[in-house]
């Protein structure tokens, strides 16, 4: 640490060391040349003692203190001092001499700095003007007045001379400023640059040509020996050639040359001083003030308005380098700008084109549209050349056009900054499209407005995929009501039916006794249980619960032979038509229920003709995708149309008229399940309905049945032709039914018709009685049962372990039906003595009552072969 210090302190002390002695030379140098200046500018006067010269001194000293600052002031006092020295003079001339120099140099300096930039005066022509100001006054006063009046106490002048010395001297030193200071300045400030073959030809020619010009003029050579004096008698007024001095310099001056110009200037000025020394014209020795003026205003001339011009031709020629150059700039910038502007609109062009979703498109201030991508040419169906240059408002609709949209939309993108759009358009083929987006308007960075952004989208699909959704969810919503119902519809049924049963088969055994009050009862009791049976069934039907029997019929056949029953549902005011076309084959399904469903639709006819009209009924065969709605299966359908001319059915009201108890009847009048029965029919045999209503001019219900021509034809002559059973003789058959008063009115019906009965209330009840091998004939069960079995599971025991014995079920409603084979026989309930006389007739042929179980099985066998 303490060697480090030692090294920076010797480093110090060598540095202050070798400036002081740096400046001690800059001192002894500059005291030099000033002195020897000095004592140059005094030869003349020693010479010529009536005339005081140009004072370079004065000039010299302001030059210095402007180049290296104040510091050097002592040189200039050197400088001013050592004359005195070489020179018979007294030391009080020389010293208020060199004291009104530096002073001047000093004062002129401070102004200089701060009203004229310092050594920079002489580049712009103000700086030359404000300087050849200040080296007139104050500089050249403060020089003159303190050196005349050294001068005037030096050599004991009266006042009148000292101040015609003093005035002498101003002019002098004023001369000397002018001439030898921006010299000095500029040669030691222009910076060193080599010039080409032409400028350095140019620096040279234009101060000798200045020299000549002035030796033509003022020198003392012309008439002497040196030179013939011929020329002296041709060139009587030769001091005006002086003028020509003008004709370089203002070359030099044109070509912005500053150096060249004072340089010029100077030798032309000594050439004038030379010729001032010896009087020759224009300055007589006869009036020296008058010739010192003159000398004074020649060097003006020659020194500032040419050096004026040279610094403005400077500037001029400087700020044209630096426009030229900012110029270079500018442009590099702007081909990087417009390169990189180039690049951004291909990448921005690339990347609009590169959307394949969005129509995006520029629109003007006014909206007519300036660009157009590839997009916008698919959605829309414009190229860019038709469309480019066109208002944005040929997309909109004529009746928006008319309004006024288009218009708003610009105004409230500019009022809000962006404006959402949603809405039908116009291509250019004419169809309309959904489209959504917006309108964005573009400003710039003053806030003027400069145009649009445009981006749109086509919705269309999305939206027709949305109005599928809504559609989708009603119909879900729809489905699940209807599931809902039909579950409710299920529940109500079953306990309903057997209701209906006991009620039913309850009025069966009254009508066998003899009492004559009862037949009215029993009739009324008889007539609520069908009213009840009916409107299950019809609940059932709709909800597609309802257990059906399908059979193929002739479709052809079985609407003829309906025409009677339909009419018989009609007025006598109604027309009934009927138009079955050709061709028309087989089709499976419930007759009892395709009867109830043509019966229902016909009766809701004539109630929507309360004065008369037309009802039709015509059968067309259909494909599946041509008027179903595009069902599952691309299969042949049979469409029964079935039309009236009556009041229509409003709009808001068509969509409800398959609901489930939905009527516009009055109270008492409709229980609003007919239609929704023909709902249920037509879906569960594996097909459709559909209605078209039009208010006052009637409605048309279609019912769509899948054809089955392939399938063998059941009708009711097949089933007139069996031979009409024995009489059942007396059989034990096996009740099973978990509700005693059911199994009651199933035993008494089943002894009505001959045979013996056992109840058991369950399955495994049932199964326990068979395996203690009680003779059972045939097994008769419900399906819905509580415990771990119900029917259909009693069915499958009964025929895995006593594979000969018959087995027959019975339901009010279950879903446990669907899991039953096909070849299980299922009765429904409500059912009566008829019904039960057909279903066991169906399930095995007459036999002898005492006959073993194996044949009964075998012949049963045989019957459930042949459905």
């Amino acid at each position: 640490m303490e060697r480090a210090r030692f090294d920076k302190a010797r480093m110090l002390a060598f540095g202050d060391a070798r400036a002081i002695a740096t400046y001690a030379v800059e001192i002894l140098i500059v005291g030099a040349i000033y002195g020897g200046l000095a004592e140059a500018a005094r030869l003349l006067p020693a010479i010529n003692p009536t005339a005081t010269l140009l004072w370079p001194p004065t000039g010299l000293a302001l030059a210095l203190v402007l180049l290296r600052g104040y510091r050097i002031w002592p040189a200039i006092l050197v400088g001013t001092i050592s004359p005195y020295f070489m020179a018979d003079r007294s030391l009080l001339e020389f010293g208020t001499a060199g004291i009104g120099s530096l002073l001047a140099a000093c004062a002129g300096t401070w102004l200089i700095d701060r009203w004229s930039n310092g050594r920079q005066t002489f580049a712009t022509p103000v700086g030359v003007a404000k300087f050849a100001i200040m080296s007139c006054a104050p500089t050249a006063i403060i020089s003159a007045t303190i050196a005349s009046a050294g001068f005037a106490l030096a050599n004991d002048l009266s006042l009148s001379d000292s101040v015609v010395a003093g005035v002498t001297w101003w002019l002098a030193d004023a001369a000397g400023t002018l001439v030898v200071a921006p010299l000095i300045v500029l040669w030691a400030t222009m910076p060193l640059r080599i010039p080409s073959k032409w400028k350095l030809l140019e620096s040279i020619a234009v101060p000798a040509l200045a020299g000549i010009v002035g030796i033509v003029a003022y020198s003392p050579l012309i008439g002497s020996d040196l030179v013939s004096t011929d020329l002296d008698v041709v060139l009587p007024h030769r001091s005006l050639l002086g003028f020509l001095v003008l004709l370089p310099l203002i070359w030099a001056g044109l070509r912005g040359d500053r150096c060249t110009v004072s340089t010029a200037a100077f030798i032309f000025v000594g050439m004038a001083v030379w010729g001032f020394s010896v009087g020759n014209d224009p300055f007589p020795k006869m009036d020296p003030n008058g010739a010192l003026l003159s000398l004074l205003v020649l060097s003006i001339i020659v020194s500032a308005p040419p050096l004026a011009l040279a610094a403005a031709i400077a500037t001029r020629q400087t700020t044209e380098v630096d426009l030229l150059s900012v110029q270079d700039q500018l442009n590099g910038q702007l081909e990087r700008k417009a390169l990189a502007l180039d690049n951004i609109r291909r990448h921005f062009q690339t990347l609009i084109e590169g959307v394949v979703d969005y129509a995006i498109f520029a629109l003007d201030r006014e909206g007519h549209v300036t660009s157009w991508n590839s997009t916008a040419q698919k959605i829309i169906g414009y190229s860019s050349e038709e469309i480019i240059g066109k208002h944005f408002g040929i997309f909109y609709r004529p009746d928006e056009r008319r309004a006024g949209s288009p218009a708003h939309a610009l105004e409230t993108a500019i009022e809000r900054g962006k404006y959402d759009v949603e809405g039908w358009r116009i291509r250019k083929n004419g169809t309309p499209f959904f489209i959504t987006g917006s309108v964005s308007s573009s400003h710039d960075d003053a806030g003027n407005l400069i145009g649009f952004i445009s981006i749109l989208r086509d919705a269309t699909e999305r939206r027709d995929a949305e109005e599928k959704l809504v559609q989708a969810r009603e119909q879900l919503a729809m489905s699940q009501k209807m599931e809902a119902i039909g579950k409710l519809t299920g529940g109500i049924a079953h306990d309903f039916n057997n209701l209906l049963m006991i009620i039913g088969g309850s009025a069966q055994i009254f009508t066998r006794l003899l009492d004559p009050k009862l037949p009215k009862a029993i009739e009324a009791i008889q007539t609520a249980a069908k009213r009840g049976e009916s409107l299950t069934r019809q609940l059932l039907t709709f909800s597609r619960h309802q257990h059906l029997s399908p059979t193929v019929v002739d479709l052809n056949a079985s609407i003829k032979n309906m025409r009677t029953m339909i009419e018989s549902s009609l007025r006598g005011n109604i027309v009934y038509n009927e138009n079955v076309g050709e061709g028309i084959a087989s089709v499976k399904v419930d007759l009892a229920e395709l009867e109830l469903a043509i019966v229902n639709i016909a009766v809701n006819a004539r109630d929507a003709m309360p004065s008369g009209g037309t009802f039709t009924l015509s059968v067309h065969a259909v494909t599946a995708n041509q008027e179903t709605g595009g069902d599952r299966r691309a299969k042949a359908f049979f469409a029964i149309a079935l039309g009236d001319t009556g009041t229509g059915i409003p709009p808001n009201l068509l969509s409800k008229m398959f609901d489930p108890f939905f009527t516009t009847k009055e109270v008492g009048k409709g229980t609003g399940l007919g239609l929704s029965q023909v709902y249920g029919f037509a879906h569960q045999a594996g097909g459709t309905v559909t209605a078209d209503s039009k208010v006052g001019q009637g409605t048309t219900i279609t019912i769509y049945l899948p054809s089955c021509a392939d399938e063998q034809t059941a009708s009711k002559d097949l089933a007139a032709a069996r031979a009409k059973p024995r009489q059942p003789q007396r059989q034990t058959v096996l009740v099973v039914d978990d509700s005693p008063e059911v199994a009651d009115v199933t035993s008494s019906l089943f002894e009505h018709l001959g045979y013996e009965t056992i109840y058991r209330d369950s399955a495994e009840a049932a199964l326990k009685l068979l395996d203690a091998g009680t003779r059972i004939d045939l097994v008769f069960s419900d399906i819905v049962m509580p415990g771990t079995i119900d029917g259909v599971g009693l069915a499958r025991e009964v025929r895995s372990r006593y594979p000969g014995l018959p087995i027959a079920l019975t339901t009010g409603y279950s879903d446990a039906a669907n899991a039953a084979p096909p070849s299980l026989k299922i009765l429904r309930k409500p059912f009566d003595t008829e019904a039960l006389r057909d279903f066991i007739q169906d399930l095995a042929p007459p036999r002898s009552p005492r006959s073993s179980v194996v044949p009964l099985a075998s012949n049963t066998t045989d019957a459930l072969r042949r459905h």
